[in-house]
């Protein structure tokens, strides 16, 4: 999962910025809140003692993701998939169940057949894979990382909130549901990835190429994992704040490389190969993709705006209500203070990130080949072909190779935020933790398996958020970090969450 925590704190240095900003001009739109009101609230009774002992030992089984993807633990994943069929044994007898992936087949695909054929599909994602624990953070966590530890009512564990949690809570609403005898009338799809943490080309890629090859032409609602909710997020806010991403940015990743001769340190060329790539990396960089305002920042501001500061609503109405390809005066303002922050900045453009550099054996020996590794995070319509373009005319060197490197993603659909299938996750929502609480969508800057469905035609309307309640900002340091953990009562609230969200897609019409 990609770092939540980075992303609100910046979110909240622009906002922050913005407090100072006069602004006068007001909208000719109406600029009223967008938050459902007086949601009924619905309890659900769950076996909270065997539902958290189920999650805590599923944190046991050591389904991590390395970079170095030849380190890969094959027994953890078969070892956890056993496990899921022992915990949840009505549905894998209900359910069909396929183990996908390409060149490694460890990702799960659930399918539970619906009563009416004539209904699109609706999808629930989440990733069987965690982060490593580094050896030097070993010291610093109050419980073992992977004993799957319950203790001061919390469940202890790397995955525990990143993102097995949501895993479980939606096969403990299966399981509940099938116990009733109920049956959806929609198809219902669990996917549940196996490398979410580098990229899922292997999972969730590979089974997206298989559920549009057997001609799925759309699905209804798509939910994946991504913020938690949580209180006090955004300044001005004290009530719970449930963002749900509604788009996310695209992936590549070029090799810049250069292979010439190398020698003797002791007489250098004018020009070395590690040089030439240094020069090339310095042009790049300083040729940064244009600012624009993204759609989804559009709607994130037209839900947050409301609930904000009242003096600067004019400024966030200009945004909310812009269009793209005009920015008017209060939207350049709003563009030059979130240019201002590295993790704001990252929502207005495409990003150039130099991450890797390699070149040499030997402090006396110039190297032949130097080469650097450039990540890209592309706004719409920033194509890989675009990105190589722009490369090309940044640096005007040929002797520089460039190659795609990555199992490169475009920049997704963008779910439609006053739509049917948000406005049902957004009751779900209120029904299960209540209506004091802000509800908002938001344009993720990172990214999760999901993006291999929402990039695609047949899954526009995909709505991420981690069905979980934080107690404070400072749990977030669990994601990827020391001491992951979550509340036992809460976790029983998550699984109520879907048990829930079940119900209501009843009621979701075909688009």
């Amino acid at each position: 999962m990609f770092s939540y925590t980075k992303i609100f704190t910046g979110l909240i240095s622009a906002i922050a910025l913005s407090a100072g900003v006069s602004v006068c001009a007001a909208s000719e739109q109406e600029f009223s809140s967008m938050q459902m009101k007086n949601v009924e609230k619905v309890e659900v009774k769950v076996d909270l003692d065997g539902a958290a002992k189920r999650l805590s030992k599923a944190v046991t089984f050591k389904t991590i993701s390395n970079q170095d993807r030849n380190d890969f633990d094959a027994k953890a994943f078969t070892d956890y998939h056993a496990y899921l069929e022992k915990s949840y044994p009505k549905v894998h007898a209900k359910l069909k169940k396929e183990v996908l992936g390409d060149p490694r087949p460890y990702s799960l695909l659930y399918t539970w057949e619906g009563t009416d054929p004539t209904l699109q599909p609706a999808l629930f994602y989440a990733h069987q894979d965690v982060v490593p624990v580094p050896a030097d953070s070993r010291d610093q966590w109050k419980a073992d990382p992977f004993a799957g530890t319950i203790k001061d009512g919390y469940i202890w564990g790397r995955g525990s909130l990143d993102d097995k949690n949501q895993i479980h809570a939606i096969l403990e609403a299966a399981e509940m549901k099938i116990t009733e005898g109920w049956q959806p009338s929609r198809t219902l799809y669990f996917v549940f990835g196996q490398d979410e943490e580098v990229g899922g080309p292997e999972g969730a890629r590979y089974i997206a190429d298989v559920l549009e090859k057997r001609g799925i032409e759309r699905f209804a609602f798509v939910m994946d994992e991504s913020a938690p909710i949580t209180p006090g997020i955004f300044p001005g806010i004290k009530e719970n704040t449930a963002l749900i991403g509604i788009a996310q940015k695209g992936f590549i990743s070029l090799e810049l490389s250069i292979n010439g001769i190398g020698g003797h340190s002791s007489m250098p060329p004018e020009e070395s190969n590690i040089g030439i790539v240094a020069e090339a990396i310095t042009k790049l960089e300083k040729a940064q993709f244009p600012y624009r305002i993204h759609p989804a920042v559009r709607a994130q501001y037209r839900y947050m705006g409301p609930e904000l500061d009242k003096a600067n609503q004019p400024l966030y109405s200009a945004v909310a209500f812009g269009k793209d390809g005009e920015v008017t005066p209060l939207e350049q303002e709003f563009i030059d203070l979130m240019s201002k922050n590295e993790l704001t900045r990252a929502m207005i453009h495409t990003t150039i990130a130099v991450t890797m550099f390699n070149a040499g054996i030997k402090d006396n020996v110039l190297p032949p080949t130097a080469a650097a590794i450039v990540n890209f995070r592309p706004m719409p319509g920033d194509t890989p072909e675009v990105i190589i373009a722009h490369v090309k005319k940044a640096i005007a060197d040929e002797r520089i190779e460039i190659k795609d490197i990555s199992a490169s993603t475009p920049a997704t659909n963008v779910a439609n935020a006053g739509g049917p299938g948000y406005k049902m996750l957004e009751k779900t929502i209120r029904q299960t933790w209540g209506n004091d609480l802000i509800v908002s969508p938001f344009f993720v800057v990172g990214g999760s398996d999901s993006k291999h469905f929402q990039a695609r035609s047949f899954a526009p309307d995909v709505y991420t958020m981690t069905a979980i309640q934080l107690e404070n900002t400072e749990e977030f340091k669990g994601f990827h970090g020391v001491n992951e953990r979550i509340l036992v009562k809460e976790y029983g609230r998550s699984i109520g969450f879907f048990y829930t969200l079940f119900n209501n897609l009843e009621q979701l019409k075909n688009k």
